[in-house]
Order: C-alpha cells, then structure tokens, then sequence
C-alpha cells in the first residue's frame, strides 16, 4: 500500500500444499473492502518474498528464522510413505521405517522434512522436486515420504499413501516480517486463532451501520434527574408500583357508614 490515499490490501504468500481457503472465506466475509492476494511460494523462498515486501505474511512450513521473522504455530501434520498401489505395504495400515529397509527412499531437494537418517537405500541421486520425486515413484525407482498435504497435492490414480511412524513430522505457521506488522496481519491473525469478529483481542472492528448513532449525538446518553429511574419514574413510584401519587387510596372511601 502506497501513499494515505491507498486502498488497504492483504499479501498473503503460501508453500505447496497448505489449504488457506477456510481463512481466506472470513476474510472475505469479515474485511469485503480489503482485498487478499494469494501468491503460491516454493518452501524456500518464501522468506526472500516476505523479508522484501512482496507478501505481508505467510503461511510457511517450520523452523521459522525468529531473529527476523515473529510466527504463530497453527498445526502439525502426518508423515505419509507414497507408493505404487501394488507396493507389499499397502496390506498394512500403518509403516515402520524399517519396513522400507529394501526401498530406494526417493530424498527430493525441497524435501521439508528434517530427517538424521532417511529410511531405505538412497538414489543414485536426488530429485530436484517432490513433483519430480512422485513421478519417479509412479515409474517403480523408488518410494518417497512427504507431510501429507504433499501427497494429496500430487495424488495419481496410480499411487496410494500410508502413515509413517517415527518419522520427523512438519508443521505449519503463519509468519510475518518482525519489524513489519501491519494492521491486516493482525487482522489475519485474529481469523488464524479463531477469534470471532466481536472478540476484544486484537485490533478493533469498525462498528456495524447505525450501531454508535445514539452514542454520537451530543456525546454519551443523558443521564436521569435526581430522584428519577432512567424511566422516568420516581424512586417512590418504584417502590410503591404506582404512578408516584403516594399511598394507594382506602377502598371503603366515599361510602356511608352503617346505623346501628
């Protein structure tokens, strides 16, 4: 945004495989006159697009730089094993690493994983990619192991997943320049936490249409004269239930009294 003038907006950057349509929904409902612009980043550089200007905030996969960046752990995801559908650990529900013993495990460049000892038998060498990496389990060289967003952006009819177990897992966060919070990143963070549009964290709402009109005029409500409710009733009209004429009259009143 440039110049006082500007319309606001919201740059939100995004790694492969992480869904931010649910926040990007209430972000439309909750902020209609500041647009958000979703730009797909490989994992890697996404700090390069936000440390220059190029995004406002970003989901990305974690360790975060904490020295530049502030973030907000939002979830952890499962580690899958993608294979051939014929592969023998389809016959089980769940893998043990060292059920790949015999596997070439296919290690791509962009893997996200932190890994101190792959499964399986490495390849002759890496894959540049996870797509590159899927293609080659498709052709029968190896199998690969991914969060499972991953697995489920590059599905194939061909290819199936199964959990993996003691296996470093990888977790999402927002992130945002720490020197560089705007407005709309608070806002977005609001909507990440589940806050809803009233909640007294964060910055504030403006007021709906009509909401602050009686507030506005001539300052804050008038308040009731001595002795009077904000009904305008008297104290002693509350007390009684009356209209504030003192003691309820005597029935028996106007009636002639009997001869005896």
């Amino acid at each position: 945004m440039t110049g006082s003038d500007a319309t606001p907006s919201f740059r939100l950057a995004y790694v492969p495989g992480v869904m931010p349509g649910k926040w990007v929904r209430i972000w439309n409902e909750r902020q209609p006159g500041v647009p958000l612009t979703l730009t797909q980043v490989p994992a890697g550089a996404v700090a390069e697009r936000l440390l220059g200007g190029d995004a406002d905030a970003g989901l990305v996969r974690t360790p975060v730089d904490r020295s530049v960046f502030s973030a907000i752990p939002l979830y952890t995801e499962q580690t899958v094993v993608v294979v051939p559908k014929d592969h023998l650990v389809t016959a089980v529900d769940e893998v043990a690493p060292e059920d790949l013993a015999d596997d070439i495990v296919l290690h791509p460049l962009d893997d996200v994983l932190d890994w101190e000892n792959l499964p399986g038998r490495p390849a002759l060498e890496r894959p540049a990619t996870t797509a590159d990496a899927v293609e080659l389990v498709a052709a029968g060289i190896g199998v690969l192991v991914v969060p499972l967003s991953l697995a489920r952006l590059h599905h194939r009819k061909d290819l199936t997943h199964r959990p993996l177990k003691d296996a470093p897992e990888s977790s999402v966060a927002l992130a945002w320049p720490e020197d560089a919070k705007t407005d709309q990143v608070e806002d977005f963070i609001g909507i990440v936490r589940g806050r809803t549009v009233n909640s007294t964290r964060g910055r504030q709402q403006p007021p709906a249409r009509g909401e602050s009109a009686n507030a506005d005029r001539g300052g804050a409500r008038r308040k009731p004269a001595p002795g009077k409710s904000a009904a305008g009733k008297s104290a002693g009209a509350m007390r009684t239930g009356k209209s504030g004429r003192g003691a309820p009259k005597n029935d028996r009143r106007g009636k002639p009294r009997r001869r005896s």
